[in-house]
């Protein structure tokens, strides 16, 4: 054989061990690429915002990202108002991966996210859902316990916290002081009900999907409800005095993962839930505090009485609740968690953001 067909030869064994090698990566890559499924849900229905933006910003940008950027192709089975789970059953949903992704808010667990409503023991805080969760995700990365709650005792991940609007008072009366709730059968979920225990109302756990036909039949007269609740499930046309109180904007929702769902994913997909978990956190500050005024108008050309009562209400409010922060911290402590130092920190934190609090709550 001649030097030129040696040549040819070994350029031919070349091209053909590349493209051999070639065909064999191509076909791995194939191999690896995945058709992914993930339930996500919530008990609430799409008209609360939190669930509104699960639907039309977390889904949909997951959904987008996976295939721009990956192989694989993501579908999401969707289910909310309590097609898949109901408000107080979506942790442990998510927990025996009945679903894979739920929202849901931590006030439905007081006994096994006690800690998680932080902000709830503090009222009167920020009526800024912006300040709010960026005030919860500083306490967050500052007490690594909150978030490794969910991983070690739930199954589960937090791949975003979600904040609510600012928290009022609707009800089927007028009030002018704390003293005129005196009595009265006022609604709220979970921790919340202290506020109204404080005041001297007498205090009853409610959902907001039974919410109107409550008021409706006087099962109670009053919720303590942000605007965007009243406005999505109408519940002016029941109790047509919205009261600007301004206990704060709390952030104790939070958008959750299964963890052994999770750790099955590809590593970019895995990446991708995370960025846009995170993106969605930021989103629940900033829609809810654009919504806010837009609500208010909106309670009013539906022909709610809307009004703001003077500071020292607030002031005699918060006075009465004054001693409460430091008995949950010192209740939770005992439990072992550390309660002191996350509420603590809320106060430090809102203060930092530029919150004023119209009684200082001490905590030792």
């Amino acid at each position: 054989m001649t030097i030129a067909a040696k040549g040819q030869s070994r350029l031919q064994l070349l091209g053909a061990s590349f493209a051999a090698g070639l065909a064999m990566a191509l076909g791995s890559a194939g191999a690896q690429a995945e058709d992914i499924k993930l339930r996500i849900a919530s008990g609430h229905p799409a008209v609360n915002t939190y669930v509104n933006l699960m639907q039309t910003f977390f889904v949909p940008e997951v959904t987008k990202r996976v295939a721009a950027k990956t192989s694989h192709k993501l579908e999401f089975i969707e289910g909310y108002g309590g097609a898949m789970v109901k408000v107080a059953d979506t942790l442990e949903g998510v927990q025996s991966g009945i679903i894979d992704i739920g929202g849901y808010c931590f006030c439905f667990e007081p006994s096994n996210l006690p800690l998680h409503a932080f902000q709830v023991m503090l009222p009167f805080g920020t009526m800024s859902p912006e300040m709010s969760v960026k005030v919860a995700r500083a306490v967050y990365d500052k007490v690594p316990a909150l978030a490794k709650t969910f991983e070690d005792k739930y199954s589960q991940i937090l791949i975003g916290l979600i904040a609510d609007n600012g928290y009022n008072l609707t009800t089927s009366f007028e009030w002018n002081s704390v003293a005129d709730l005196k009595g009265r059968k006022l609604a709220g979920a979970g921790l919340n009900l202290k506020w109204l225990e404080y005041a001297g109302a007498v205090p009853v756990q409610s959902s907001l999907p039974e919410a109107y036909t409550s008021l409706q039949t006087g099962v109670y007269n009053g919720w303590i409800m942000f605007p965007s609740g009243v406005v999505n499930f109408k519940l002016h046309e029941v109790s047509k005095y919205y009261t600007e109180i301004g206990f704060g904007a709390i952030t104790w929702h939070g958008l959750t993962i299964n963890k052994a769902r999770f750790a099955k994913l590809p590593k970019e997909v895995q990446d991708i839930i995370v960025e846009v978990g995170r993106e969605y956190e930021a989103k629940t500050g900033t829609v809810n505090e654009a919504n806010y005024p837009k609500q208010l108008e909106t309670l009013k050309a539906a022909g709610a009485i809307v009004r703001k009562l003077p500071a020292n209400v607030a002031v005699d409010w918060a006075t009465s609740l004054k001693g409460w922060p430091q008995e949950k911290a010192d209740e939770l402590d005992k439990a072992g968690l550390p309660a002191s130092q996350v509420l603590k920190l809320a106060l430090d934190e809102a203060e930092k953001a530029g919150h004023k609090w119209p009684v200082r709550y001490q905590v030792k």
